[in-house]
């Protein structure tokens, strides 16, 4: 069920319609509200300009965060692949020694 939160970003209040909690609606709103004052305390910049320079950095966190995960993605299928040729490996191991503890078997009867 969507919830209506409002938050403050700026000064300006602003209404959201949301399937997330309002408490995680407001960190959101807070992390857009400082990446905007950083925008707007370091550059001489009007609030659309300012909103349009927070939108487009908090799009390259998104795209390098994105990227990141992909990499580790790639990087635990690769993880995984070696553990399953190890697992194979050992697997392999197991019955070679079957096979010499019953060829020893053979040769030794008791």
């Amino acid at each position: 069920m969507a919830n209506r939160i409002a938050i403050t970003i700026c000064g300006e209040e602003y209404t959201f319609i949301a399937e997330e909690s309002a408490d995680y609606m407001h960190k959101v709103g807070a992390y857009v509200g400082e990446k905007m004052e950083e925008i707007l305390d370091s550059s001489k910049v009007g609030r659309t300009d300012a909103a349009v320079l927070t939108a487009t950095n908090i799009a390259d966190e998104l795209f390098k965060a994105q990227a990141a995960a992909e990499q580790l993605r790639r990087q635990i299928k690769g993880y995984l692949d070696e553990a399953a040729k190890a697992q194979a490996q050992v697997s392999e191991m197991k019955r070679e020694i079957l096979r010499l503890q019953q060829r020893l078997d053979n040769r030794n009867p008791t």
